[in-house]
């Protein structure tokens, strides 16, 4: 399985962003897909995740602001994100696993990794 982000850019504090993951491959191994996000001298974080049927889950930092999606006919997974802050600068991730939504909230069970996208946000 191969995962493509875009999407990233600089955008203002406000503004908004969505992002793309676009799945090739062995797509009939997935199931859950996540967006993950990762600042400079930080960890990996989770951000949203969403299961096979739609189900989601958000972290505190993007509930309210974030909302995930994904397009099973298309292939692609989506982060609209909203109401953009400084803090929100960094690379973001998408991840597919093979297992539930369970699996990658809580134990970050991800089987497949896109290379990133770069999101700044300017004050």
């Amino acid at each position: 399985v191969q995962l493509v982000e875009s999407g990233g850019g600089l955008v203002q504090a406000g503004g908004s962003l969505r992002l793309s993951c676009a799945a090739s491959g062995s797509i009939f191994s997935i199931n859950a897909m996540a967006w993950y996000r990762q600042a400079p001298g930080k960890e990996r974080e989770l951000v949203a995740a969403i299961s096979s049927g739609g189900y989601t889950y958000y972290a505190d930092s993007g509930e309210g602001r974030f909302t995930i999606s994904r397009d099973n006919a298309k292939n692609t997974l989506y982060l609209q994100m909203s109401s953009l802050k400084p803090e929100d600068t960094a690379m973001y991730y998408c991840a597919a696993g093979k297992e539930n939504l369970a699996a990658i909230v809580a134990e970050g069970r991800c089987d497949y990794w896109g290379q990133g996208t770069q999101v700044t946000v300017s004050s």
